[in-house]
């Protein structure tokens, strides 16, 4: 705006400067050259007022775009832990289907508790908190949501109160679903090969898995070649734009499902389907975590393939889905070594 006075200022001072002395005021000839020489003084103010409020708006865009980093930055330097094991496992429900997923929204501070039965629906159940969700007969009784669009697998994840998922039907798009309003808020199609082939052998309806930890939402995948290895792709959340993908070392045979812990992948396979489930991948984009400096890790032994293991950076535990089960992992982690 100061730019703008001034450059107001400037013309009257210009205009002023070249008005005729009263003996000329009469000369047609010097009225009309004046005339011209107003236009063209009067263009080229123009001109100057639109590239002074063009650089004002790049500026404005500039220091936009200067927060948004600074906040990735602090984000990503306040979480520096890595996973060095199972602390404990407790059972939260059990029910008859064998796959589904369940969760609660992991950024924002609710005790809201979101069921989703089956690898094919569009039912989402959604609990007042953890104790409605264990006992079914504590009121208040759940909502009832049916969404406009199927999921496929259980690679869903709540964010900021949004539901991502991959829409039934399609080999890659993923939808932001508004749960409030009950409409798409908005959807995006998934590169790199995404929905060729099954992420995980032993989930085998999974073929995009979402997930978010501290640095927010992410996908993972098959890469397009047969028994290929993960993709793993960090999408802006807000616009459903794909920020980077990374080709794993984590191959996607045997495996049965992965998460996100401070921007740390962490794959759990499990050789012929009945167990032990252990860690034996993990990437790192960043390199401060290599599995050298990990300990084998094993999740305690049950009779099947998980059908989902997922994160939750506000509680910083695991939720997951086993045969029927309804399951909270605990953790146990320590600080990263620093990048030498």
């Amino acid at each position: 705006m100061l730019a703008l006075r001034r450059a107001s200022a400037f013309r009257v001072l210009i205009l002023t400067a070249f008005l005729p002395l009263p003996q000329f005021a009469q000369d047609p000839a010097m009225v009309h050259y004046i005339y011209q020489r107003f236009q063209v003084l009067e263009q080229g103010l123009q001109k100057c007022t639109q590239a002074t409020r063009e650089y004002i708006e790049d500026f404005r865009e500039f220091s936009k775009n200067i927060s948004v980093m600074l906040g990735r930055c602090q984000t990503y330097t306040g979480c520096d832990n890595m996973l060095m094991g199972i602390k404990s496992l407790k059972i939260v429900k059990k029910t008859m289907d064998t796959d589904g997923s369940w969760m609660k929204d992991a950024v924002r501070d609710s005790p809201k508790v979101y069921f989703l039965i089956g690898s094919r629906n569009n039912t989402v159940w959604e609990f007042a908190n953890i104790r409605a969700f264990m006992e079914d007969s504590t009121k208040p009784a759940p909502r009832k949501l049916i969404l406009t669009h199927s999921w496929q697998g259980t690679g869903q994840v709540i964010y900021r109160g949004f539901l991502f998922f991959h829409s039934q039907g399609t080999p890659n798009e993923i939808i932001k679903y508004n749960l409030q309003k009950r409409t798409v808020e908005d959807r995006m199609l998934l590169l790199g090969g995404a929905g060729r082939a099954l992420a995980y052998p032993h989930s085998p309806s999974t073929y995009i898995d979402l997930a978010v930890d501290e640095h927010g939402l992410w996908a993972i995948h098959s890469g397009p070649s047969i028994h290929g290895h993960l993709v793993l792709t960090k999408i802006e959340p807000d616009t459903l734009g794909m920020e980077h993908s990374w080709d794993t070392p984590c191959r996607s045979q045997d495996a049965e499902a992965s998460f996100l812990l401070c921007g740390v992948l962490y794959v759990v396979y499990n050789s012929g389907g009945l167990g032990p489930h252990r860690i034996a991948c993990v990437y790192d984009p960043l390199g401060a975590v290599i599995e050298e400096n990990l300990p084998n890790v094993f999740f305690p032994r049950r009779s099947r393939s998980h059908s989902m293991i997922h994160y939750n950076p506000r509680d910083k535990q695991l939720y997951a889905w086993n045969d029927g089960n309804q399951i909270i992992y605990k953790l146990q982690t320590k600080r990263k070594q620093p990048l030498q």
